[in-house]
């Protein structure tokens, strides 16, 4: 099932708040990143287009009563308390004062230390999820706020639809963009997001743009050049990329897509992927399949 499939048949049956539920976790890209300033604390500040993506992640959820949070998915390297899906349901237990624990899975299929937000995607789906399953009735700006103690990019996707981000990615405002289909390629790297930001290379002066002049050609990501100084399969498969369509790097790396009308397009430049590449092709989403979980 899709999930655009999956939104409208939540629609279908009665919430039971006792069932075990299988929830989306979208991927996103960003459209273009600009890095424009940075704060006193550090954090840089940025301006960015979000686009969810008709594919990600899976997130289990199920209630328990005694109050326990048990991950039921092993993830290599990661211990329990450092997950960010356990992370965002002891955030909302301890912000709720909920009496209810849950046991969470994640089926893992966005690349890790890829730039299509990954985690910071499973952690809004716990948030989302378990506000309804809990019944904690927290709004969305709510959520959103608590997300942002999480990782900078999770408020977005509990915003849940196409947006013009700004601040360190917490200023949302929803934007429009055309229908399209997205050749992904991820690289045999995981890029760590603090070395890019950490790095003496990247550039913090782009000049700021405001919404209304935001365009299709704005496509640059001004994390690109450093990703590609210091890891070389990111420039091989941005390279390779470029020369099917109008290519670019998402977030912090080391993903590339490129953007085509048609998913025929699309597919055509994934049947010429060199062999053993992980490539694929991904719908743009417009708005979250779980929007309607919280108001």
């Amino acid at each position: 099932m899709s999930f655009t499939e999956f939104s409208n048949a939540t629609h279908a049956v009665p919430f039971d708040p006792t069932a075990t539920h299988r929830l989306p976790a979208p991927a996103k890209i960003n459209l273009f990143l600009h890095i424009v300033g940075r704060r006193p604390d550090g954090y840089h500040l940025l301006q960015t287009a979000f686009r969810m993506l008709d594919w990600g992640d899976e997130i289990t959820l199920r209630r328990r009563d005694d109050g326990q949070l048990c991950r039921t998915t092993d993830v290599p390297g990661v211990p329990p308390e450092a997950d960010l899906v356990i992370r965002a349901a002891r955030l909302l237990q301890q912000e709720t004062g909920t009496a209810y624990g849950a046991d969470i899975g994640v089926l893992k299929r966005v690349p890790m230390g890829g730039g299509l937000g990954g985690g910071s995607s499973d952690a809004a789906t716990v948030l989302i999820g378990l506000n309804r399953i809990w019944g904690c009735g927290l709004d969305r700006p709510t959520l959103q706020a608590l997300g942002l103690r999480l990782g900078a990019d999770v408020p977005f996707f509990i915003y849940g639809e196409t947006a013009f981000a700004e601040g360190v990615g917490e200023e949302l405002h929803p934007l429009e963009v055309p229908p399209a289909w997205y050749v992904l390629v991820a690289p045999p790297v995981s890029v760590p997001t603090a070395e890019i930001f950490s790095s003496k290379e990247l550039t913090r002066d782009t000049e700021p743009r405001i919404i209304r002049v935001f365009a299709a050609h704005d496509t640059r990501n001004d994390m690109q050049a450093v990703a590609c100084s210091k890891y070389p399969e990111v420039k091989q498969t941005i390279s390779w990329l470029s020369s099917k369509g109008s290519a670019r790097m998402s977030g912090s790396g080391g993903c590339s897509f490129a953007g085509f009308e048609t998913e025929a397009q699309a597919n055509e430049v994934l049947a010429s992927a060199p062999q053993g590449w992980v490539v694929w092709v991904a719908q743009g989403l417009d708005q979250h399949p779980l929007k309607t979980w919280v108001v």
